[in-house]
């Protein structure tokens, strides 16, 4: 059975964001961030010349990024304007019944035992990446 993880960049160091993959076995980052090479964090950004490169060599985790997660570009944009969290939610949660996330997720991920979805926000009560967890698994380890 595939355990669900989520982790943000913002407010970690390189050695507590690494050390936090390591302790938790993950064997799959899915990196779902809209823009994966704007990050303030260095060592966050994505690609498998960069972040996939490292996670992979030194952790032997695979890296993959899917944007089929991320919110559309129009999503993310009102947000960062208005920054109604409330509103935010509501139509991100509709863009996951449409895409239906949960099943592309296990048609294309369910090999993996630990996967582990990667964004920016420090914490998940104000990031996509905890509403995608939550729309694939009821069990969720935030890291």
């Amino acid at each position: 059975m595939t355990k669900i993880f989520t982790i943000g960049s913002n407010g970690k160091t390189p050695k507590e964001f690494f050390n936090l993959l390591k302790e938790n076995h993950i064997d799959l980052i899915i990196d779902i961030r809209l823009n994966n090479n704007s990050q303030l964090f260095g060592y966050a950004k994505g690609g498998d010349d960069f972040l996939g490169f490292f996670v992979n060599k030194i952790l032997k985790i695979k890296y993959v990024y899917d944007p089929f997660f991320a919110p559309t570009d129009e999503i993310l944009s009102k947000y960062h304007k208005t920054k109604n969290w409330d509103e935010y939610e509501k139509t991100f949660l509709e863009l996951i019944n449409q895409r239906k996330f949960s099943s592309y997720f296990f048609k294309k991920y369910s090999s993996f035992k630990n996967v582990c979805f990667l964004c920016v926000e420090s914490t998940p009560e104000k990031c996509h990446r905890r509403l995608v967890a939550e729309a694939i698994s009821k069990e969720i380890n935030h890291l």
